[in-house]
């Protein structure tokens, strides 16, 4: 039985200097891609439409009670929690926040299907899987959570 602990051996060991070098980038730019996706949502969300554009799709989707507190709880998330994320500050928790996030949404478009063409819930499975590994993991090398020592 192999050991699964073991790195498999390069196929062009000539490669094994570059992998040293680029491996330890590979968290932080899935990190920041899930937060610069976060961000630009909010961003939208917040800044450029602003909230109030949103009560009226959130009520129709069945946010009828205190329909404004939701819609300012998903523009934390995506505009304060994307911009954690890309910075690596207090990962765990905004990774963790979005994933909750993306889960009610794919519950809104379940009965959609998976295909995102048809609305299905395929866009928000990958942000919501992507971001609970993050929540799971942490902010790893080259966060601000690394540099202050600490994480939740």
């Amino acid at each position: 039985m192999a050991d699964t602990g073991a790195e498999p051996k390069l196929l062009l060991p000539q490669l094994q200097s570059f992998y040293e070098v680029v491996t330890p980038l590979a968290w932080p730019i899935v990190r920041i891609a899930a937060g610069w996706n976060l961000f630009v949502h909010g961003w939208g969300k917040g800044i450029v439409r602003g909230p109030g554009a949103f009560a009226k799709g959130f009520a129709d989707m069945g946010f009828d009670s205190a329909t404004m507190l939701w819609v300012w709880g998903s523009l934390a998330i995506e505009l304060v929690g994307g911009a954690a994320l890309i910075l690596g500050l207090f990962t765990r928790f905004w990774a963790a926040a979005a994933a909750i996030e993306m889960a009610i949404i794919m519950g809104l478009y379940w009965n959609n299907g998976f295909a995102w063409l048809n609305r299905g819930y395929e866009y928000v499975l990958l942000w919501g899987l992507v971001c609970f590994a993050i929540a799971l993991r942490g902010g790893g090398p080259y966060s601000l959570d690394r540099v202050l020592g600490k994480e939740l």
